[in-house]
């Protein structure tokens, strides 16, 4: 299962390479500032896209990030004033009476400081990283959708919420980020032929186990080095009192690539040629064979694989 990938975040580019449009009220709801709920999980890349906003709305969801992000320092200012604290006060300790609790607060508060850094170093950063335009289940992403006849890029969360969902009913089946191909016309059902959406992709990313069983994740890459267009279904889910709807979706997964195969997994996300792409996004329910025959006719790019750093 595709339970990471590198995304094309930027939803400027995605704008301005494939033809679409952006939903702004949908960014808008997402990114809403309010100190009282948790921030929306979202990739840096993403967000840094707003800091040019041209126009007043773009500007908007700007002010609205830039809200969180002062916040979030806030947070982790807080956070490593506290561990240095610990740390200075164990390393006194530990300069007269040295004891196992000293030590652990060293230990811990050491940890503690770096993480607290880091993230700090993330928030005050301008030069993109690859890294941030990672996505994880839970986090969301640009997708591509059409309405009305135009491509239209709309932030959804990665792993669905299938219609009739809640989320007790969600925690019990926290796989859906990914549709299996010999699920669409059963589990995926009420999606498959009618709410399909299109991530453009740079890497994706899998858990193997290498020789002596233990765990590692793979980053898989096309050779060719073209983006992957990768198929998708979304829903849109009612939100709790007060809150808007969620937006979410799922990569769809076919059986591996022979060279994926080899690499210890077994599913490939599925990814789409270009010309494809408006018949993909404009399906007929009545005609899924038409569907099928889009997937059969992907693209096979040779995917280069490296454990990931």
């Amino acid at each position: 299962m595709c339970y990471s990938a590198q995304v094309r975040a930027n939803y400027r580019k995605l704008v301005r390479q494939y033809g679409a449009i952006m939903s702004i009220q949908e960014f808008a709801k997402l990114y809403f500032y309010d100190p009282g709920k948790a921030r929306p999980k979202t990739p840096k890349g993403m967000d840094d896209a707003f800091a040019g906003g041209d126009t007043p709305a773009e500007r908007e969801v700007w002010a609205a990030i830039s809200a969180w992000n002062a916040e979030a320092a806030t947070k982790w200012e807080k956070e490593l004033f506290q561990q240095t604290t610990r740390l200075n006060n164990a390393q006194r300790v530990l300069a007269t009476k040295p004891t196992k609790k000293a030590q652990e607060d060293v230990r811990i508060a050491t940890n503690k400081i770096a993480i607290a850094r880091e993230k700090l170093a993330d928030l005050r950063r301008t030069e993109p990283l690859p890294r941030d335009e990672r996505i994880f289940p839970g986090v969301y992403a640009p997708v591509m959708v059409m309405e009305n006849g135009q491509r239209v890029i709309k932030p959804m969360r990665y792993q669905c919420r299938l219609p009739g969902w809640n989320e007790a009913t969600e925690r019990q089946y926290p796989g859906t980020y990914n549709a299996r191909r010999d699920k669409l016309e059963s589990s995926w059902r009420e999606l498959f032929g009618y709410q399909h959406g299109l991530i453009v992709a740079d890497v994706f990313y899998e858990n193997v186990e290498d020789a002596e069983g233990k765990n590692q994740v793979l980053a898989f890459t096309p050779r060719t080095g073209e983006p992957m267009l990768i198929a998708c279904l979304w829903s849109r889910s009612p939100g709790k009192p007060g809150e808007a709807e969620l937006l979410s979706f799922a990569a769809i997964t076919d059986d591996p690539e022979p060279e994926v195969a080899e690499a210890g997994h077994d599913r490939t996300v599925i990814n789409i040629k270009p010309e494809h792409i408006d018949a993909w996004l404009n399906p007929d329910p009545q005609n899924l064979a038409a569907l099928f025959a889009i997937f059969d006719d992907r693209r096979h790019p040779f995917y280069l694989h490296e454990v990931a750093a």
